[in-house]
């Protein structure tokens, strides 16, 4: 029962969204299915009278006259079904896009990250993309399949009840175990889609790989083409094997379900004949009893066909709505406060942290002040959870136990969008978009994405303004190799693609477009790039962040010596904390790694002396 409600459900949704994109249409559709259930009737019933005509010697007017309406029918049915046809692409179109649209709004409005770093979810999310623009103009099509059905059985039925009831009754009920047959194999069909999920996913993940411009340099240096090619084979024939054994199920189902339906026809027409031969029927119930018999044997193998593709539709809309309906995965407060600008700084006291209750954790009572107006340096072993602490002060995550303050104020008393907009940051698994320079740099702070001054001004400060006025269209320029540079004047050219430092200076370029906000936040902000550039950076760094709160994190030592405060994360806990002097003199962690580094240009500049 409660399946059958959800799929009312479902399908009244699914209603709705057709009604509020294109209310006309669908009033104009449902006109036209009923009109072309009801031609098959009509004709079948034109056909017995005109029959009946000539054997019972009627005036040609009459017979004439019946065979113009018949031919009439004949033309009302191609012109409905030129309509249905234009109707229906019309319909598919635009909710198509309708629930596109809602998809990844509803994609967007998702505040964390915690959905997409869950595997379950993108299983439901590759599905949803996959079938979700698709499946809600099936449902309505499915929808009025179903009543034109309805509308015809009923025609034919009324017409086989006026000669043999029983039959009428006979057909209708041989229906049941087709129609119950069918829903099962829907069933079937819609849970190994999903078990699918995953393998289809990997499958899409390595013909991806194998085409991706930046893996081509690896894939063909180390030879694991064919490696890549062979576990995709294997998901794809996984794939294949779990839906032949649902093909070989559904044959099985519909062959003795076309033996049933031949028996029950094939009976049917030897008592019609036996009954004319009597003088009980005329010529013209004979054919209206093979039509009758015909048309509702069609119309009930397309009702139980659609119903049952219109519920495996239903099924896989679950899988869309279940996305567009997920649940926060942060907890916005009912009222948000307003985020004042920061004065007196960030703190993260005593912070636990895991991705989920199966993960260990990767902050164990962390507890660290980032006081405002100065740089804090954050220092750690890969694995350290030096990300995680940046992900958790942007509040794409809120911390399992404890809490952030944002002068003193809980960062979860804040809408997360409106907290985002005061800080301005580079990852350090930054984005390369396939757009133009100009919007690579802009989209940090779109307010500003056609003010040309200011992100110049952004690129300059990274060091990419000059590499960037010698690209072929300057800031126009597309930064790709996967879409044609399509040009004012219709000509076409390959886009360009960066070195890794040149696009660590645009993500920087990014980020210091946001130079105005409360918090900067550089994770590894030159990792990509060569010393001297390095040196350059820091040195821009430096002196923007001058007089702002900044959180500068790079394993780079010699790049962050000079912050006011060093904080070393270790074993999910700030283990030391001050500044560079103070942290050498104490000999911890910090003084143990930043030796280490050193004794590396040592050893280079003694070699160098020495004349090797």
């Amino acid at each position: 029962m409660k399946s059958a409600k959800d799929n009312v459900r479902m399908t009244a949704k699914t209603i709705s969204l057709a009604w509020r994109t294109r209310p006309r249409l669908v009033v104009l559709a449902v006109l036209i299915a009923a009109a072309l259930a009801a031609v098959p009737v009509a004709v079948a019933w034109s056909t017995k009278l005109i029959l009946d005509s000539i054997v019972a010697s009627h005036s040609t007017a009459a017979v004439l006259g019946l065979s113009l309406f018949l031919a009439a029918l004949g033309l009302l049915s191609k012109g409905l079904e030129q309509g249905s046809r234009y109707c229906q692409s019309e319909l598919d179109r635009s909710i198509a896009l309708a629930a596109q649209s809602r998809l990844y709004t509803a994609v967007n409005r998702l505040p964390g990250l915690a959905r997409f770093e869950n595997p379950a979810f993108l299983d439901r999310l590759r599905l949803a993309q996959t079938m979700g623009g698709r499946t809600p103009s099936q449902i309505l099509t499915g929808a009025l399949s179903i009543g034109a059905a309805v509308v015809g059985i009923l025609g034919f039925t009324g017409s086989l009840l006026a000669l043999n009831p029983v039959l009428a009754a006979v057909l209708l009920i041989g229906a049941i175990p087709a129609l119950l047959a069918e829903l099962s194999v829907s069933r079937c069909r819609v849970a190994t889609y999903l078990k699918l999920g995953p393998v289809e996913r990997r499958e899409l993940f390595y013909s991806q790989l194998m085409a991706d411009p930046q893996a081509a340099k690896e894939i063909r240096l180390f030879g694991i083409g064919a490696f890549l090619h062979g576990r995709m084979i294997d998901d794809r024939e996984t794939a294949n094997a779990a839906n032949r054994k649902l093909d070989v199920r559904e044959l099985r189902v519909q062959s003795a379900l076309g033996v049933l339906a031949a028996l029950i026809a094939g009976g049917g027409l030897v008592w019609t004949i036996l009954r004319a031969s009597q003088g009980t029927l005329m010529v013209g119930d004979i054919s209206m009893f093979v039509a009758a018999v015909g048309g509702v044997q069609n119309q009930l193998a397309g009702l139980v066909g659609q119903v049952a593709r219109t519920h495996q539709q239903l099924l896989l809309f679950r899988s869309y709505l279940e996305v567009e309906n997920a649940e926060s995965d942060l907890v916005i407060a009912a009222s948000p406060r307003p985020v004042p600008p920061l004065t007196h700084g960030i703190k993260l006291e005593d912070v636990w942290f895991r991705y989920n209750d199966e993960h260990p954790w990767v902050l164990r009572g962390a507890t660290l002040e980032i006081r405002a107006d100065a740089c804090t340096g954050l220092v750690g072993l890969n694995g350290a959870g030096k990300s995680t602490i940046v992900k958790l002060l942007c509040r794409m995550y809120d911390p399992t136990r404890g809490r952030i303050t944002w002068d003193g104020i809980d960062l979860r008393d804040f809408d997360p969008a409106e907290l985002r907009c005061r800080i301005g940051a580079t990852f350090q698994d930054f984005m390369q978009y396939d757009l133009s320079a100009r919007e690579n740099i802009g989209i940090g702070a779109l307010e500003l994405l056609a003010d040309d001054s200011a992100v110049e001004a952004a690129a300059r400060n990274a060091g990419i303004h000059k590499a960037i006025e010698s690209l072929p269209k300057g800031y126009d320029t597309l930064l790709t190799r996967i879409f044609v540079d399509s040009g004012r004047n219709g000509d076409e050219s390959i886009g360009v693609f960066l070195s890794g430092g040149q696009w660590q200076r645009i993500a920087l370029a990014r980020a210091l477009l946001r130079g105005d906000r409360d918090f900067l936040i550089l994770d590894e902000p030159s990792s990509g790039l060569d010393a001297e550039a390095e040196h350059e950076v820091h040195t821009r760094i430096s002196d923007l962040r001058l007089g702002r709160t900044s959180l500068l994190i790079s394993h780079r030592l010699g790049a962050i010596r000079h912050a006011d405060t060093l904080a070393v994360l270790d074993d999910g806990v700030f283990a030391e904390t001050g500044g560079h002097d103070e942290l050498i003199r104490a000999g911890g962690i910090y003084a143990r790694l930043f030796r280490l580094q050193a004794s590396g240009y040592r050893d280079e500049t003694n070699v160098s002396a020495a004349g090797v």
